[in-house]
C-alpha cells in the first residue's frame, strides 16, 4: 500500500511537471478621448481619440509636437500595460500625430470623464460652447471665438495647460478639434484647437494609419 502510494505520487508530479507554466494575462489599459498618454518616455500629452482607420487597424491622435515617428507611447494611468502603440506618423502644420495602438495592450473606449466621443465634426464657430478634456485641467468648457479657416484652427475660451496638447475639442459628443496651444498665460490666455475635420481629411488623403478613421 505504502509502495502504491509513493508511485501514484511520483505520477501524478510528472504530470504536472510536463505541463506548461500558466502564462501571466497581459494587463491591458483603458484608452480613449481625453487620457494622458506619455510619449517617448517622458512627455506628457492627452489623447485626442481612438478607434479604426480603413485597413482595422486601432489608431488614435495626438498633438505633434507630442512626438515623432517611431516614438513609444504608454498610458499614464497605466504603466503596467507597458508601450501600447508608437507614432506612425506626424504632420507638423496641423500639429497632429497618427498613434498605431497595440490592440493587445488597449482597451478603447469611449468616454472618459464626462467627455464621450460619437463622432467627427465642423468645427464650433463663434459663441457655440465647448469643452475639453486634457489629462492636466481635466473637463473645462468655455465659448468659441474665432475660426480661421486658412490654418484649419479655431480660438476659444477654454482652460488649457501643459499636459492638455491633443485633448479633444467637444461640442456635444462631436469631436470638432484638438488642444494644440495656449497664448500667453495657461487658463487665462485663448487656447487654439486644430479643426478635427482637417485632421481626419489629411490621414485619409496621406493614406496608411488613419486613413479613413472612425472613433469607437
Amino acid at each position: 500500500m505504502k509502495r502504491f502510494l509513493i508511485v501514484s505520487i511520483a505520477v501524478i508530479a510528472a504530470l504536472f511537471a510536463g505541463l506548461p507554466a500558466a502564462q501571466a494575462q497581459q494587463v491591458r489599459a483603458d484608452l480613449g478621448g481625453g487620457s494622458g498618454i506619455v510619449v517617448g518616455g517622458d512627455f506628457l500629452c492627452t489623447l485626442t481619440t481612438i478607434g479604426y482607420d480603413n485597413a482595422g487597424r486601432l489608431v488614435g491622435f495626438t498633438a505633434a509636437h507630442c512626438g515623432g515617428p517611431g516614438s513609444t507611447v504608454t498610458a499614464e494611468a497605466n504603466p503596467a500595460a507597458g508601450v501600447v502603440g508608437t507614432i506612425a506618423r506626424t504632420n507638423g502644420a496641423l500639429d497632429y500625430a497618427v498613434i498605431q495602438f497595440d490592440p493587445a495592450r488597449v482597451n478603447p473606449v469611449r468616454s472618459v470623464g464626462p467627455t464621450t466621443i460619437t463622432g467627427t465634426g465642423a468645427p464650433a464657430q463663434f459663441s457655440e460652447w465647448v469643452c475639453k478634456q486634457g489629462r492636466s485641467t481635466g473637463h473645462t468648457c468655455g465659448f468659441s471665438v474665432y475660426v480661421d479657416p486658412v490654418f484649419n484652427e479655431t480660438w476659444g475660451l477654454v482652460c488649457v495647460s501643459e499636459g492638455d496638447s491633443g485633448g479633444p475639442v467637444t461640442r456635444g459628443t462631436t469631436l470638432v478639434g484638438m488642444v494644440s496651444a495656449y497664448f500667453l498665460v495657461p487658463c487665462i490666455g485663448p487656447k487654439i484647437s486644430i479643426n478635427m475635420e482637417a485632421v481626419v481629411a489629411d490621414a485619409s488623403a496621406a493614406g496608411g494609419p488613419g486613413a479613413g478613421f472612425r472613433p469607437v
